[in-house]
């Protein structure tokens, strides 16, 4: 995925290049009544494109990162809530061969008579 989202660039800054080398004129930008902006033609379209990009993509990390948290958090609790749901261990059962081997290796004592 990486290796798109690189392409993908290199070849919106080569548009952007070859645009700017055709287009390297002079332009009139009239903001308000009493001013009016000259500029290049290429940092005009630069200046238009951050300025749609950048709350966007401002935008979009603040979510990123809101909803990171959220998750999370949600994982969090369900991994306390499971801890707390788990069954303890339950107490193994006594074999008869365990009983039969005690028994032999500890013979009961004989009384005396």
């Amino acid at each position: 995925m990486q290796i798109i989202r690189t392409i993908v660039w290199v070849l919106v800054l080569v548009a952007l290049l070859v645009f700017a080398i055709n287009n390297w004129t002079p332009v009139s930008v009239k903001i308000w009544e009493g001013l009016i902006l000259e500029t290049k033609l290429p940092a005009l379209v630069i200046v238009s494109f951050l300025v749609g990009l950048v709350p966007m993509w401002l935008l979009h990390q603040g979510m990123k990162w809101r909803l990171e948290r959220r998750i999370n958090g949600l994982e969090n609790t369900m991994r306390s809530a499971s801890a707390a749901l788990a069954p303890s261990p339950a107490i193994e059962p006594v074999q008869e061969n365990q009983i039969e081997d005690q028994s032999i290796s500890n013979p009961p004592a004989q009384e005396a008579k």
